[in-house]
């Protein structure tokens, strides 16, 4: 089953599943529940946290759930921070296979924040993958998903993800359309 986030970030091969960690989450266990999908695969934009640059692709089974709290010591959590799936990895067509995506119902503007994030190993963020993630896990689904990069997690983060929105959607477009025979 291939999925999108929805709305402003929709495609006509991808079902939607809303935006954020609790929407993808609630949308995403129905869907499971009702039509048993043998695979999960996840399409969508992401910010840079330096690394990677403008319209870079990654593909991953991997996703961190750190809020911008923890990188200045002011919370904690008993849930697991990091999930990774099992999926087959066909790194073709993507320059950046298989790193860490960060989610959280927030989007990242602070340069130092983002340097931290860096400090852990992880590179980029998406708000819905994390979720995915826990959900595929709990169905004992693969789960991967496919990322391009809209903008860097800085103070133009939402100036440059609407500027460089559509450009990205073409690519996840034409990404599919090749590797997935869609």
């Amino acid at each position: 089953m291939i999925l999108c986030a929805g709305k402003s970030e929709s495609f006509d091969f991808a079902r939607p599943i809303g935006i954020g960690l609790i929407e993808a989450a609630m949308t995403l266990t129905q869907l499971v529940v009702e039509e048993k999908p043998s695979f999960l695969f996840f399409v969508g934009t992401a910010g840079s946290y330096g690394n990677l640059s403008l319209f870079d692709t990654v593909k991953t089974s991997k996703a961190s759930n750190i809020e911008l709290g923890f990188l200045d010591n002011l919370c904690y959590s008993p849930i697991e921070a990091f999930v990774e799936t099992s999926f087959p990895h066909v790194s073709r067509g993507t320059t950046h296979p298989n790193l860490i995506v960060n989610s959280s119902n927030y989007i990242t503007t602070g340069v130092d924040h983002a340097r931290k994030m860096l400090s852990l190993g992880i590179d980029l963020e998406n708000m819905e993958f994390y979720a995915i993630l826990c959900v595929a896990q709990r169905f004992n689904l693969p789960a991967s998903g496919f990322f391009v990069i809209t903008n860097f997690c800085d103070a133009n983060a939402h100036h440059d993800f609407i500027s460089n929105h559509n450009h990205a959607k073409d690519i996840i477009a034409q990404h599919v359309e090749k590797n997935l025979k869609i």
